[in-house]
């Protein structure tokens, strides 16, 4: 295809601005109406990702129809962008990430986000949604997950719906490529078996991509007590990798009592592969986010019967 002999960066602009015209009915869609009922709809985003946010953001309350919007801003957003917000979130709180007090913690790759997440679950149920999710049906398991005050995880694959595993039972993966051998997620995982208490504490394989945080909890304490052993056996800048912080948030979740694992088969990660006839949500995840028009045709999907 001619696509293909395109250098990446000119491919990459062309895939985003077919996907933003694909979202850009959203803009006609009715504004979410916020409720203060102790559910918060969490997001990290910018400008570059405004239209895709509202589709993901809008398709999950479009079934949920609870909770308010929060946003925490990569620090780009423009003034016409927060009118946007504002007219299709229900006036959001936005929150500037230079503003998340991260004192203790490794800075960058999404720790603001996770951080901003854990303060917040003690008067709320918080859902971290990323903005390249599309809720293709009526997600049950995480409605359920809201009412009984359970957390919740998407998986990293079928494979992991065997169950939190204590960190000294845990077996990272064993078919990696070297790549995938050296990222930060792999060698903390090998790690976990050394940290304190690794045959009474929990880990899950889990994606921050979309996660539910059950209201209560304590707060940073666990999360900081991890980042901090995990610092002191792989080094500080180790834990400002990409994926560290995704690691940790899998990790709090397995710790909070009685996690619900989203059954893969209906809640996955796009792998440029076919899904479910009854997949309710799908994570386009980087790698494969624009390959054929996936992303693009769930879009239209979930904007067809945003306004039932």
């Amino acid at each position: 295809m001619l696509m293909d002999l395109l250098p990446f960066r000119v491919r990459s602009r062309l895939d985003n601005w077919r996907h933003d015209a694909a979202c850009r009915p959203v803009l006609g869609t009715a504004p979410i109406i916020p409720a203060d009922d102790g559910l918060v709809l969490f997001s990290m985003m910018g400008t570059a990702v405004l239209l895709p946010y509202l589709v993901a953001v809008k398709s999950l309350w479009h079934h949920v129809r609870r909770g308010r919007v929060v946003i925490l801003s990569d620090g780009t957003l423009t003034a016409a962008d927060r009118a946007v917000l504002a007219q299709h979130c229900g006036n959001p709180e936005i929150i500037d990430i230079a503003n998340v007090d991260t004192s203790g913690f490794p800075t960058g790759g999404a720790w603001e986000r996770f951080l901003s997440i854990l303060d917040r679950r003690g008067d709320d149920y918080v859902i971290q949604l990323d903005s390249d999710t599309v809720t293709l049906g009526r997600p049950d398991a995480v409605i359920d997950a809201i009412t009984a005050n359970r957390s919740f995880t998407l998986l990293g694959g079928p494979e992991w719906e065997i169950g939190a595993q204590t960190c000294t039972a845990f077996v990272p993966p064993t078919d990696l490529t070297a790549s995938a051998d050296a990222h930060i997620q792999s060698r903390m995982e090998r790690a976990l078996a050394r940290i304190r208490d690794a045959q009474t504490l929990r880990y899950i394989r889990g994606c921050a991509g979309f996660a539910g945080f059950s209201k209560g909890g304590d707060g940073r304490a666990l999360a900081r007590r991890f980042a901090g052993e995990l610092t002191g056996l792989l080094g500080a800048e180790a834990m400002r990798e990409w994926g560290s912080e995704q690691v940790t948030s899998s990790f709090v979740v397995a710790n909070d009592p009685d996690p619900v694992l989203l059954p893969y088969r209906h809640y996955g990660n796009y792998w440029a592969e076919p899904w479910d006839a009854d997949c309710r949500f799908m994570h386009f995840v980087g790698a494969h986010r624009h390959d054929g028009s996936a992303y693009r045709d769930a879009t239209a999907a979930a904007l067809a019967i945003m306004d039932r």
